[in-house]
């Protein structure tokens, strides 16, 4: 069964201690086209992340973007540089002095001067804490986005499904003209023959070899009976398991080829107007098939 390209997952957890989201976006594209944004904390999992997301997604333009927030209690721990905030409170003082200015905010100043409050470093083990909570929301919504995927193929395969079922409606009406047609020829080479045949420099041989190139020439059973395999061959495919976008796509040419063959050889008004619907039809699937993992 076909899937889209385009598709939305989510997941999200509020706990006491933490509270991550996790949103996937993603629209058609040729190749993969990954965008990951996450917070610091999980910096060095990135690689994970896009391993992840390819595995699952195969193909698309797509973006992830995680977002994690401590509560109070978790917060990181800050430690004061007593070494740099003394330095800092002598100076102030220093120059406080020089000026006669007051002292009384100078402790204030000095505990927000640069690196004074530095933040606890987090250690390996928490990180990994956090990551095993981050891991499983990944998997959601991946899970949820390609859901979204699949319901989104079901459209597709049926509105697909039906321009193919159209252009087989065409092909049987070209199927009961044929006959029609190639009458139509005969008659207007009998009409030919009857105004050349007395002519005294008429080469009977000649003009039947020319005929059967003609006639060859005019043929569209061999284009027919492709056009039928073709559009078996697409439905079929339709129907597989695997991501069948770029297959579809190269069946959708041949489809294309044999319907410009039988409109080129037709030579049949009936029949190019059958063959311009056929091509409108044809035209849909291409769009659509832009949109197919």
């Amino acid at each position: 069964m076909l899937q889209s390209m385009t598709g939305f997952g989510s997941a999200r957890l509020d706990a006491d201690q933490y509270c991550i989201s996790v949103e996937i976006r993603s629209l058609n594209s040729k190749s993969m086209d990954l965008s990951v944004r996450t917070p610091k904390v999980l910096s060095d999992k990135e690689y994970e992340i896009r391993n992840m997301v390819q595995k699952a997604l195969v193909r698309g333009k797509v973006s992830v973007n995680v977002e994690f927030t401590k509560n109070r209690t978790q917060k990181a721990r800050n430690t004061v540089n007593k070494e740099l905030l003394k330095a800092y409170y002598t100076d102030l003082s220093e120059v406080a002095d020089h000026l006669g200015a007051d002292k009384g905010e100078l402790f204030r100043l000095a505990l927000h001067m640069p690196e004074v409050m530095q933040q606890e470093e987090q250690d390996e083990e928490t990180a990994e804490a956090e990551w095993s909570l981050v891991q499983p929301l990944l998997q959601e919504a991946l899970q949820s986005i390609n859901t979204f995927r699949a319901d989104e193929g079901k459209a597709l395969t049926a509105e697909i499904m039906s321009y193919i079922d159209r252009i087989r409606i065409l092909l049987s009406e070209i199927e009961k003209h044929d006959p029609v047609r190639m009458e139509n020829i005969r008659t207007r080479i009998r009409g030919h023959i009857a105004e050349i045949s007395t002519s005294e420099h008429f080469d009977q041989n000649r003009f039947e070899q020319e005929m059967i190139y003609y006639m060859e020439k005019l043929d569209i059973a061999e284009e027919k009976v492709r056009l039928v395999n073709h559009l078996h061959y697409f439905t079929e495919t339709v129907y597989l398991p695997e991501p069948t976008g770029k297959k579809l796509g190269f069946i959708s040419q041949e489809i294309g080829r044999e319907i410009n063959t039988i409109g080129s050889k037709a030579n049949d008004a009936t029949i190019q107007h059958h063959v311009v619907e056929m091509k409108e039809e044809l035209e849909k699937i291409k769009e659509q098939i832009n949109n197919i993992l």
